[in-house]
């Protein structure tokens, strides 16, 4: 008979594949966790895990019981999710993981009502500049800027969105505006750091600098940066121009929108979960209620106006 403990231990270490942070998920010490893991294997008399400097890592007999420790768990889900509802009450933990800047400027402040209709629901909100991994369990449900192609997955686009192209009023007092692309050669742009761009489509400015129009050597990157939130505030410092989500630069009043008849950079939201997280009654209400907060707000992240509409708290 497998003890449930013991699975729940095998499928965080599965998951994380680093002991550290299987441990730190479980609330065990390093010790432990290594302890009860080897333990469980002597159990079974069948090793589970490949164990090296760089983690642990599933064994053929591992991949085996992880399919069945999967089920074992979706069905506990479940079995606590049916229980839940049929006292009318939305309680646990989901963690929603987002791109840093949606998540900043968009999805936190529109998480508030939310909360207040599910005060038993606890939000981890993992704005990040990268990608989510659904696949090692990071969050429960994600926010990306492409189309999840992994197998296992609900997917369902979620929102447009538009860039611009911004300066701050010092920057443009300083240096003068562009008035067409050409003369974005002679200007201080902000920008991703190409090598460790996450997503093609953040590759906003490629398009825009053809040597064909801009000219050699081109625009100066005075300051580039993986983290978009850390464009925005050179952009509003004076540091160059930068292509900006319009949901970001529109709140900022300082910002002008440059070369409005030229650049306009529309994207997609996607929100995907793994499909035994879908079924989950606070993951499905979540999914809902973000699709319904976003669709109110379609004017605002295409540019058209310059400020976010909150849900009402009751509804």
């Amino acid at each position: 008979m497998l003890d449930w403990q013991d699975i729940q231990i095998f499928l965080e270490v599965a998951r994380s594949q680093r002991l550290t942070d299987a441990a730190r998920r479980l609330g065990l010490d390093h010790s432990t966790l290594s302890r009860r893991t080897r333990r469980f294997e002597q159990k079974l008399n069948t090793q589970l895990f490949e164990r090296s400097t760089h983690g642990y890592h599933l064994t053929e007999a591992g991949q085996q019981l992880l399919a069945h420790a999967e089920e074992m768990a979706r069905h506990a889900s479940e079995a606590g999710e049916s229980l839940t509802d049929k006292n009318h009450q939305i309680s646990g933990q989901i963690r929603l993981g987002v791109t840093e800047g949606f998540g900043t400027w968009v999805i936190a402040p529109l998480l508030s009502a939310f909360c207040e209709r599910h005060p038993g629901v606890t939000l981890d909100l993992l704005a990040l500049p990268r990608v989510v991994n659904l696949s090692r369990h990071e969050a429960d449900l994600a926010i990306t800027v492409e189309r999840p192609v992994s197998p296992g997955l609900v997917i369902s686009r979620l929102c447009d969105y538009r860039l611009r192209l911004y300066g701050s009023e010092g920057y443009l007092t300083r240096f003068g505006r562009p008035g067409r692309l050409a003369e974005l050669g002679q200007h201080r742009l902000v920008g991703y750091v190409d090598d460790l761009i996450f997503s093609e489509q953040l590759s906003y400015l490629e398009p825009l600098l053809d040597p064909a129009v801009v000219g050699h050597p081109g625009p100066h990157f005075a300051i580039r940066s993986t983290s978009v939130t850390t464009q925005h505030a050179a952009c509003l410092h004076g540091a160059g121009l930068a292509v900006l989500p319009c949901f970001m630069a529109s709140t900022s009043g300082t910002l002008v929108n440059v070369l409005e008849d030229e650049v306009a950079i529309d994207r997609q939201f996607w929100i995907t979960a793994r499909q035994e997280q879908r079924r989950l009654a606070r993951v499905r209400l979540l999914w809902n209620f973000l699709r319904e907060a976003l669709e109110i707000n379609r004017a605002f992240l295409m540019g058209e106006i310059r400020e976010l509409t909150l849900p009402a708290h009751d509804s």
